[in-house]
């Protein structure tokens, strides 16, 4: 045999032996993401921000902020003789809604002042949002997804004052609105006829009288279907229906406070094994600020915020938390869950507090937080935006995996001169690493089932997926996920949930072209009513996600 022949049987056996192995991806540890200024202004500062099921995201400010950059359509005015600020009749906008496909957004009319308000999802896809400030403060707005929508306002929708409050969608479709400013009590939307409110006394023994440091609390349906509360530096269990604490959880190691104004954020980490009897839940608890730094900060001094995260398994016989330190400190971030189930910290400052001027140093470094690493190996630090996000930013994941990112307005109006962080107006795009063309190949593509399919509680659901990867694709590195979309605000995402739908079955369809079966989540407990987003992850890869609803 010759040398060329021997060389040519042995290349054909490898590839042979490469073919009948599983692809494996090999990751490096140097900073990844990429960031795309997608709109050097939008006219506002987003505030709040909302994805909606037509992949439009709607944000808003404040009324009370002055005249905006973006002037309302054919000579409309907002006519607001309650106003507080500078003019009672506006003729610029303070909403607008961002179409992601096509890198465009259109001016809407907010009548009443949504400052620091909330909100969620309902399960029909509409927006709902509760409160605000001054005539804002008892207002129910509503916003349908369609292209020529517009809000519209309920007054007296809400039995008590809502400012700072923080709202969650329950298995049976209402939202809770939990706490707010000198609120220590909670409410559901829509209101029934007595228009009740509850008390909550956990709200008023987590107050700091003159800082607070307990609102915008962190509100996470459990499993049990039991809401978690966590406000200041420890967490409560609670029956919402039957007005009773569970369990009551240890504070927080150190006992630092992670609500605002000493803002941290906080997710429920993705709820995985979904078949199981016992179900695990897990909080993760980011950043903040230590005891003194709001005071301090008006006084000009500004303290270094908090370096690490607090986790807790919440449904353990003896939950306790556990400290991680993270890369940089940070207070403001928001934290976001990515399809593959990492979670990204993006945004917030170095030092101070929440507040008018109050932050220092941006964090321009996000870092991606991987809770399935052994405790140690778990942040990463990605590559740095050029734009300070402080006060009043906003974050949000999108359906091709990117997260939007806008906001920061530190001032009590526009401030576009003279200040350290000028009112930030432009729209940015965070593409993590995944998104990386180099795993093209490993992305999957779902063909079945198409956008906004609905599916049931407790069912088998069939996707499939293109994964054009040379060699086997092996069923353990494929998984299905589901994503609720949050509204975000004030550092903390409300409704923000990832369930791990996992892999029941795979099949080889050839041609690239994969079926995977998996069982959709029981019941509304653990997923409630309403769109979702759906993605394949293989090897960490997310697809683009398509939109479902589950009933």
């Amino acid at each position: 045999m010759s040398a060329s022949y021997n060389l040519l049987l042995s290349i054909l056996l490898f590839q042979l032996l490469l073919a009948s192995q599983p692809c494996h991806l090999i990751f490096t540890s140097a900073a990844e993401g990429r960031w795309q200024l997608l709109q050097k202004s939008i006219g506002i500062s987003a505030m709040h921000m909302q994805l909606l099921k037509n992949d439009r995201v709607v944000m808003f400010d404040r009324t009370d902020f002055g005249p905006s950059k973006l002037p309302l359509p054919n000579g409309k005015c907002r006519n607001d003789p309650t106003d507080t600020a500078l003019i009672k009749v506006d003729c610029t906008a303070h909403s607008v809604e961002y179409d992601v496909l096509a890198n465009k957004f259109r001016a809407l009319t907010v009548q009443t002042d949504v400052w620091c308000s909330s909100g969620a999802v309902m399960p029909n896809g509409n927006l709902v949002q509760t409160g605000g400030f001054n005539d804002g403060e008892r207002r129910v707005r509503a916003f349908t997804p369609c292209g020529t929508c517009d809000w519209q306002e309920t007054p007296n929708g809400l039995a008590a004052r809502r400012w700072y409050a923080s709202n969650h969608i329950l298995p049976d479709g209402r939202q809770i609105v939990v706490g707010g400013r000198g609120q220590f009590n909670y409410e559901f939307v829509p209101k029934n006829k007595a228009a009740n409110t509850f008390k909550l006394p956990f709200l008023s023994e987590t107050n700091e009288r003159g800082v607070e440091n307990n609102l915008y609390p962190f509100v996470f349906l459990n499993v049990d279907g039991n809401l978690f509360i966590f406000a200041n530096n420890r967490a409560i269990l609670f029956d919402y229906g039957n007005n009773k604490v569970v369990k009551t959880y240890p504070t927080i190691p150190e006992g630092q406070p992670r609500s605002y104004p000493s803002t941290g954020s906080a997710v429920l980490l993705p709820l995985k094994k979904l078949k199981a009897k016992a179900i695990e839940a897990q909080v993760l608890v980011c950043g903040g600020a230590p005891k003194g730094s709001y005071v301090q900060a008006v006084r000009g001094r500004f303290i270094k915020a908090l370096d690490n995260c607090a986790r807790i398994s919440i449904n353990d016989p003896n939950p306790q938390w556990v400290l991680e330190t993270m890369p940089l400190a940070r207070v403001m971030g928001d934290m976001i869950l990515l399809p593959n189930g990492n979670v990204l910290l993006i945004n917030g400052a170095g030092s101070g507090a929440a507040g008018w001027e109050l932050g220092r140093n941006p964090v321009l470094n996000p870092v991606l937080y991987k809770p399935n690493n052994k405790i140690g190996s778990r942040f990463e630090t990605q590559n740095p935006t050029k734009i300070p996000r402080m006060y009043h930013s906003t974050a949000a994941l999108l359906r091709d995996g990117r997260v939007l990112v806008s906001g920061s307005n530190p001032h009590a109006l526009y401030n576009f001169t003279g200040v350290l962080f000028p009112t930030e107006l432009s729209l940015e795009a965070f593409s993590p690493g995944y998104l990386d063309a180099k795993f093209n190949n490993f992305r999957p593509a779902i063909v079945v089932p198409k956008s906004t399919s609905t599916i049931g509680y407790g069912k088998k659901l069939t996707v499939q997926v293109v994964i054009t990867v040379t060699g086997r694709v092996a069923k353990n590195l494929v998984s299905v996920t589901m994503v609720a979309p949050a509204f975000n605000t004030h550092s903390f995402s409300m409704n923000q949930r990832l369930l791990v739908l996992g892999n029941d079955k795979m099949t080889a369809l050839g041609k690239s072209r994969y079926s995977i079966e998996v069982t959709t989540p029981s019941s509304g407990n653990l997923a409630p009513a309403g769109y979702y987003l759906l993605f394949v992850v293989h090897q960490d890869i997310p697809s683009k996600g398509i939109w479902v609803k589950l009933q």
